[in-house]
């Protein structure tokens, strides 16, 4: 069985959704490769021309599909609404409520230009992260959601900080504060951060 341990900012999975993970593995570090070839074969998908002429990442089926490329592979859950409540994020059954709401708000933001679309890409990914729609993967989905929202509309792409977020590091508190800060309405460290 693998060993669970948690870097700062990572969701902790119940025993219950450890239990589905699909491939056996015996490692943290297998579990992290598996996963990351399931999101390189997603990100591929997605930024397909024939994928970005959709609206991609501003609807709930595109939203639960990509999660489902990215980790289906991986996990039985992937691709549905988690079931049990987490250490952040909106209790789970307000989950698919505050999505709506979400992508209301996403949608009107487009459609009336409110902000600036590496802006509002950015706002949408922090939003998602703070509803946290999965048992785990998060971070990784909106941020590929904002990617793909940029991408769509051919503007420069959102750097993230320049590094790997999924390691233990300077970046990732960063990233992490820059989070908090968004929750609190202060939206510029976490826009300066991403852009």
């Amino acid at each position: 069985m693998i060993d669970f341990v948690y870097i700062p900012g990572q969701t902790p999975l119940t025993e219950e959704e450890k239990r589905d993970l699909i491939p056996s593995l015996a490692t943290r570090e297998d579990l992290d490769a598996w996963e990351q070839q399931n999101i390189i074969e997603a990100r591929e998908w997605l930024m397909k021309k024939s994928t970005l002429a959709r609206k991609v990442a501003i609807r709930e089926d595109f939203l639960l599909d990509l999660h489902k490329r990215m980790f289906g592979r991986v996990w039985r859950w992937a691709g549905n609404y988690r079931r049990s409540d987490k250490n952040i994020g909106a209790p789970f059954y307000e989950v698919p409520i505050q999505l709506r709401q979400l992508l209301d708000d996403a949608n009107y933001w487009q459609e009336h230009d409110s902000f600036p679309v590496r802006d509002m890409a950015i706002m949408l990914h922090h939003r998602l992260v703070k509803i946290h729609l999965f048992a785990n993967g998060n971070g990784r989905h909106s941020r590929l959601c904002a990617d793909a929202i940029v991408a769509q509309a051919g503007v420069e792409p959102l750097s993230w900080g320049g590094g790997d977020l999924n390691k233990p590091e300077e970046l990732r508190r960063r990233y992490i504060s820059a989070l908090q800060a968004a929750d609190s309405g202060d939206y510029a460290p976490l826009l300066d951060f991403a852009s």
